[in-house]
């Protein structure tokens, strides 16, 4: 037991001392990961800022369900439970005909040509919100299957573009994201291993003494896993101010005041993890596969 803990502590020793006996390399192997994982980074979050931006532009697109013009305004009212119990359907509003009549004549500066317009001449309505504008065909069958729903006004059109840009978005945010994932690790893995190549020799007299292939891998290991973490939280660090300013300068432009952008503290516990992760099996994984080669001496 006494020689395992011998052991472990010449492995940390020799791991953090090799990162400062070779410093340049060590730099520069931080330096890629944070590089990588930024890009990586960023490109993600954009990623999710855009999702989320359809999100919600999805949520406002409406439907609307007109009542039957011989049912009382109570009838009507009624009818909304059995409307927001329809599939899909998040929420629902009743607009009563005069309110219907309101909102009409507001969208003309000269309101005098709608004096002698009666109310009564539209319909109750329910304005519909549905939970996925995907299935937005499926709702407006469903909603007129309610007795007392004469019509059901739905913009099928601008749903069908709008899960056409979604998933055009989705597959090429897929795509870019594990294209820069496999460069990154190729970088990264190709960094690390020219900072091992000027160790081949050290490695090659360690096996001629006698030195098993474990004893000479874990320092390596220790290393790597030293470097991975240091390059991740570091990354991690410079992500969250390139988000934080990035975020306060849109906020600050009256163009992009309809853009809500994702607040940094709900994503940066599962940022950390992967960074961590990404940083972890490139720093170890990157290690192994470049002293694997030399232990063969």
């Amino acid at each position: 037991m006494k020689r395992r803990s011998t052991n472990f502590g010449y492995f940390v020793r020799e791991g953090v001392g090799s990162i400062f006996t070779h410093g340049f390399m060590s730099f520069a192997t931080i330096t890629v990961i944070i590089a990588c994982l930024i890009i990586m980074g960023s490109f993600a979050l954009l990623t999710l800022n855009i999702n989320k931006m359809l999100e919600t532009v999805g949520s406002e697109n409406q439907i609307l369900a007109f009542v039957d013009e011989n049912l009382a305004e109570e009838q009507a009212r009624a009818l909304q439970s059995k409307v927001e119990e329809t599939y899909n359907v998040s929420s629902a509003v009743f607009v009563t005909r005069a309110e219907a009549m309101e909102a009409f004549t507001s969208q003309y500066s000269d309101t005098g040509l709608f004096e002698n317009m009666d109310s009564s001449i539209l319909r109750d309505r329910f304005m519909v919100y549905l939970d996925d504008v995907g299935e937005m065909a499926a709702t407006r069958e469903a909603l007129r299957q309610i007795p007392g729903i004469v019509n059901v006004n739905a913009h099928l059109e601008i749903a069908r573009g709008f899960i056409t840009v979604r998933n055009i978005v989705n597959w090429v945010s897929i795509a870019l994201v594990v294209l820069l994932f496999i460069i990154s690790l190729f970088i990264m893995a190709n960094t690390i291993k020219l900072a091992t190549i000027d160790r081949r020799e050290d490695i090659a007299i360690m096996k001629m003494v006698g030195a098993t292939n474990g004893f000479i891998r874990w320092p390596f290991v220790i290393e790597g896993l030293m470097l991975g973490i240091c390059g991740s939280l570091l990354a991690f660090l410079l992500q969250w101010g390139i988000y934080r300013f990035a975020s306060e300068k849109i906020a600050e432009l009256s163009t992009f005041s309809f853009l809500n952008v994702i607040p940094f503290v709900t994503l940066a516990l599962p940022m950390v993890g992967v960074f961590l992760a990404v940083g972890l099996l490139v720093g170890i994984g990157g290690s192994l596969m470049t002293i694997k080669n030399y232990l063969k001496v």
